[in-house]
């Protein structure tokens, strides 16, 4: 049997603030609402499911996104167009910088409800 993630539920504050603010950034459509869900369908057949909860109920999360030079270039601008601070590093060491880990690019960035966002070009140790 192949075993291939198809979604993950992303709690955050308020569901469409959420699921927008990542499509615009990914240059994404977010999906039709679904139930208390707002989709975010990704190239690879996974959707992220945007479910507003209690503010106390967010643990904050890291999502990574395996992105094209290209797309890095969009993403990035819109990120520092809507000034949004951005980190070459998780640990929020290197403000206002990008990182060139093995080879590539790669930005942190915090959506609004505090996950831990990041736009890579290559994946980490260049596996594919």
């Amino acid at each position: 049997m192949s075993v291939k993630l198809d979604h993950t539920i992303v709690h955050c504050k308020d569901n469409r603030e959420s699921a927008d603010f990542l499509a615009h950034i990914l240059d994404l459509e977010t999906g039709e609402p679904w139930g208390p869900f707002i989709p975010v369908p990704l190239a690879n057949d996974i959707t992220l499911d945007f479910a507003t909860v209690p503010a106390a109920s967010i643990t904050p999360q890291h999502y990574a996104f395996l992105v094209s030079e290209a797309e890095f270039d969009v993403g990035f601008a819109r990120i520092q167009k809507l000034g949004i601070a951005y980190f070459a590093d998780p640990h929020e060491r290197l403000p206002g910088e990008i990182n060139r880990n093995d080879g590539g690019r790669g930005v942190y960035f915090a959506d609004p409800s505090g996950h831990g966002m990041e736009l890579l070009t290559v994946p980490y140790g260049g596996w594919s």
